[in-house]
């Protein structure tokens, strides 16, 4: 089995180290490959066949694709491949011939293996690469193809809006990809105990990749910018033994969340305080980590001001932070001068995108 997985761009390794943990412990051959072709924000893994025992001692086929839709926290969807094939020069052909090579082959693929004719079905499309065709004429072409196959056993329907079953079809360079999303429409990272919106909240994907960078080992760990509570919870989430602490500066976002962490089931692992992150000595005495995704942007309000918070937070952190901080933000000089005039070492920065910008993750000590 062949498994497209994507999560955000910047944290392809992160992810690729949860999923071989996570397919390690099914105890089959796998192999996991970071962006395949090239694209960011991709995983590639060739699994065989797992197993499991029921109540009743029988065995029985283990669905790889609904075991990691439900245990992994860095994926946004899991795609199960249906064939893919190499169309040489298809970015240079005119958009007919172009188009009618993929319909020709989509028409032998057996999809009436992945959706019944009771169902409803639609196709999703990405293309990357220089072609005469677009990622909507790919769509169109390969719904076609699949509507017309099967005909043969019934009556097919398509729901552009609510389908039962979502085919992927990928055009990157010269090769073509149909599969199976077993995700849906709504991306994992799109948790279902947020009840409420921070106006930028984090992705938990992303939330749960700088959880990775911080390397915890079980000491006290405060967000102190934690907006809607999106790293505390998922920190709480995962079963961290050490005390958790959520400050925030607004009573409004406070209050979020506290609903948020009431939604995922976490609210007493959690302490909420409402105070300033550019007052943290008069919260804490020390911590030994600190994760946030720091005010920029239109978390700031006025971009002039990022300098001086940015200064006068690590001044405060300096006095508290033990061990260990992961931030991220936009505003690269502006953190950095911050970093380093505090007395803080950079022990790891990389890029991650989130929210169509590619923002900027340190590790401090």
């Amino acid at each position: 089995m062949r498994l497209l997985l994507t999560t955000a761009r910047g944290i392809e390794d992160i992810a690729k180290a949860e999923i071989s943990a996570l397919l390690d412990k099914l105890g089959v051959p796998f192999r996991v490959e970071e962006k395949p072709l090239g694209v960011e924000g991709r995983l590639l893994a060739e699994v065989d066949e797992a197993f499991y025992t029921d109540e009743k001692g029988r065995k029985r086929e283990l669905s790889v694709s609904t075991y990691l839709n439900e245990r992994s926290r860095l994926l946004h969807r899991v795609i199960v491949e249906i064939s893919s094939e190499r169309f040489e020069g298809i970015g240079e052909e005119k958009p007919e011939k172009a188009l009618q090579r993929i319909e020709d082959f989509v028409k032998e693929l057996p999809v009436e293996r992945f959706v019944k004719v009771s169902e409803s079905f639609a196709v999703r499309s990405f293309r990357k690469g220089e072609h005469k065709i677009t990622s909507v004429d790919v769509a169109r072409t390969v719904g076609k193809a699949i509507f017309e196959r099967l005909e043969s056993f019934g009556s097919p329907k398509v729901n552009l809006d609510h389908p039962a079953v979502i085919f992927r079809a990928e055009l990157i360079g010269d090769v073509f990809f149909l599969g199976i999303d077993t995700t849906g429409d709504s991306s994992l990272h799109k948790r279902p105990w947020r009840v409420y919106d921070h106006p930028a909240h984090l992705k938990a994907s992303i939330a749960n990749a700088l959880i990775e960078l911080a390397n915890l080992d079980g000491g006290p760990f405060m967000d102190p910018f934690c907006g809607s509570g999106t790293i505390p919870i998922e920190l709480a989430l995962r079963g961290y033994t050490g005390s958790i602490t959520c400050l925030e500066k607004f009573r409004k976002h406070l209050t979020g969340a506290k609903m948020n962490a009431l939604s995922a089931g976490v609210f007493d692992k959690i302490e909420f305080i409402l105070g300033d992150a550019t007052r943290l000595s008069e919260h804490f005495k020390s911590v030994d980590f600190a994760v946030s995704n720091l005010p920029y942007g239109l978390k700031i309000g006025r971009k002039s001001a990022i300098p001086r918070l940015y200064m006068d937070f690590f001044g405060e952190l300096a006095k508290v932070l033990e061990k260990r901080g992961v931030f991220i933000t936009t505003e690269k000089r502006a953190i950095e001068k911050a970093i380093e005039e505090n007395g803080f070492e950079i022990k790891h920065h990389r890029l991650i995108g989130h929210g169509g910008l590619m923002v900027h993750a340190y590790v401090i000590e």
